[in-house]
């Protein structure tokens, strides 16, 4: 099995919860499959552990990708990261599915030169996001990663600690007041691929957004959203034959 590809244009392609259509979601091995592919940046998901860790999952807790009960922002990090994961086949052969830390995720994405697309899940205080930062900054790597968020008081204190920042708010709506008030606090977007119609990712563009959509697998529809323009195709398993 590998990625499917497609014609992307000049559309960037990046890998959802790494890649996630050929291994586990959001571990190290779906991102270094991406790092070893043609992908622009790699997304994952991240929360804040109970000791004040952040650790990559998108569930909120280890229930489908472990089969155990335990919940990221109400368990310690020492806990979390001794849950061996389901592999793809639903078996846990393998003892290196692990739930990975954001050190983790930004050290694999650097060594791979790949943008981080980095979905805060947690509602972070100010503080939280200021430690998060630092610890990115550490890396050497603040510059090559774009925040994205459903919680738009993430991405507000994202602006205020990093002005100029990438930042795409997660969203279904692209109403004219969501553009509007996205032009506003200057941040771009990042929206379910089924809202989009050519129109409206022009009506973006023209208001000077940048358009993300996710999660897009089908390479017809793949295709037809690089027709139009937009800017990033994130997918679980679509590799863009451009890149």
């Amino acid at each position: 099995m590998n990625t499917i590809k497609f014609d992307n244009r000049s559309t960037l392609v990046v890998a959802h919860r790494g890649l996630s259509g050929l291994e586990r979601e959001n571990t190290a091995s779906a991102f270094v499959a991406a790092g070893n592919r043609s992908y622009f940046g790699v997304e994952t998901d991240i929360y804040r552990t109970s000791d004040g860790h952040f650790v990559v999952n998108h569930d909120g807790h280890t229930n489908r990708v472990g089969g155990v009960q335990a919940s990221m922002e109400n368990t310690p990090w020492e806990l979390l990261r001794e849950i061996v994961l389901y592999d793809t086949d639903g078996t846990k052969d393998r003892y290196d599915l692990r739930l990975p830390s954001l050190e983790n995720y930004i050290s694999i994405c650097k060594k791979y030169e790949k943008i981080c697309v980095l979905e805060l899940k947690s509602v972070f205080t100010l503080e939280e996001t200021a430690a998060f930062i630092e610890l990115i900054r550490g890396y050497g790597y603040l510059d090559h990663v774009i925040f994205i968020s459903f919680h738009y008081q993430d991405l507000v204190n994202i602006r205020e600690i990093l002005p100029y920042q990438p930042c795409q708010y997660l969203t279904g709506d692209n109403s004219d007041e969501m553009i509007a008030k996205l032009v506003t606090d200057k941040m771009d977007i990042d929206i379910h691929h089924a809202s989009l119609t050519e129109e409206r990712v022009h009506a973006m563009h023209k208001a000077g957004l940048k358009v993300n959509c996710w999660t897009v697998d089908d390479p017809a529809r793949g295709e037809e959203l690089a027709a139009w323009g937009v800017d990033y195709i994130t997918s679980n398993i679509l590799e863009g034959k451009n890149m």
